[in-house]
This record gives structure tokens, C-alpha cells and sequence, in this order.
């Protein structure tokens, strides 16, 4: 667009917009410095627990740190197992999907119980302890399930 053609009011109109753009930017990084800066003040005053809310000097340095303690390791580790974890879950559930789709009798024997499973709570559905006790002084939350599963407590 030419600017020979564009009007005096359409260029006070763009320069307007402009203008709440930046000042919606401005506000933004205002808010957020401003909570940041409280939020410190906070913990540093003990008026909030830093245990459990940390502070953004905590969290900038452990990022500072990242190769110290590992922390990007771990993430991998973490985005790892999602996507498997999805990969996985996606694949079982499509396979199930078409083998019911495919079979009339298997898609009647199993609605009741798919009904059922449907309606839990997903948080229902995972096993109390993490890894039934397969990992070292998990016994000590297991409530004598310790003589049952392989705790490694040696």
C-alpha cells in the first residue's frame, strides 16, 4: 500500500493502535515485575513458606545451575516418558477402538465393564503405590504389602 494514498486520519488510527499495543505490552511486563518483585519480598519476609512457594531468586539460580544438578536430564527424561507414555496409550486404545468396531460379540461382552471403567475417576484406575513396591523403602508406605512384593530392602 502506497503511502501517497493513505489518508491523515488512517495513518492518527494506525498510529493510535500502535500506540494501545505498546501499552498493553508495557502493562503486562509492569504486572508481571511487580508480582515477581512482591512475591520475593514475601519469602524473604517469611510471610509466605519459600519450601513450598520457593521465590523467583531460588528459581532463577537453580536455572542458572542447570547443568549442575541435572535438571535438564531430567526434563528429558520426563518429556520422554510422556510421549511414550501417549504413544503408547494412543496405539492400545486405537487397537481396542478397531477390534471393537470389527467384532459385534466382543463390543457387547465389553460394554458393561467400559461403561463402568468410563465413569471412574481416572485417578481411580492407578495403583495406590508407584511401581507396587518394586522400588527401594517403598515398603514403608505399604502397609504390610512389603511381605508380598520385592522391596529391595537389603
Amino acid at each position: 500500500m502506497n503511502n501517497l494514498f493513505v489518508s491523515k486520519e488512517r495513518k492518527q488510527y494506525l498510529k493510535k493502535q500502535k500506540y494501545k499495543k505498546y501499552m498493553v505490552w508495557f502493562t503486562q511486563i509492569v504486572i508481571l515485575v511487580l508480582f515477581l518483585a512482591i512475591w520475593e519480598y514475601l519469602a524473604n519476609k517469611k510471610v509466605i513458606d519459600s519450601f513450598i512457594m520457593s521465590s523467583p531468586s531460588r528459581i532463577w539460580n537453580t536455572f542458572m545451575n542447570l547443568s549442575s544438578n541435572d535438571l535438564i536430564l531430567h526434563i528429558g527424561v520426563t518429556v520422554y516418558e510422556t510421549v511414550v507414555g501417549f504413544l503408547i496409550g494412543t496405539g492400545l486404545g486405537i487397537v481396542i477402538a478397531i477390534i471393537l468396531w470389527w467384532s459385534d460379540f466382543l463390543s457387547k461382552v465389553s460394554e458393561p465393564y467400559l461403561v463402568v471403567l468410563n465413569s471412574l475417576p481416572k485417578v481411580a484406575l492407578r495403583s495406590y503405590n508407584n511401581y507396587l513396591g518394586w522400588i527401594r523403602n517403598t515398603c514403608n508406605y505399604s502397609y504390610g504389602s512389603c511381605n508380598f512384593f520385592n522391596c529391595n530392602n537389603t
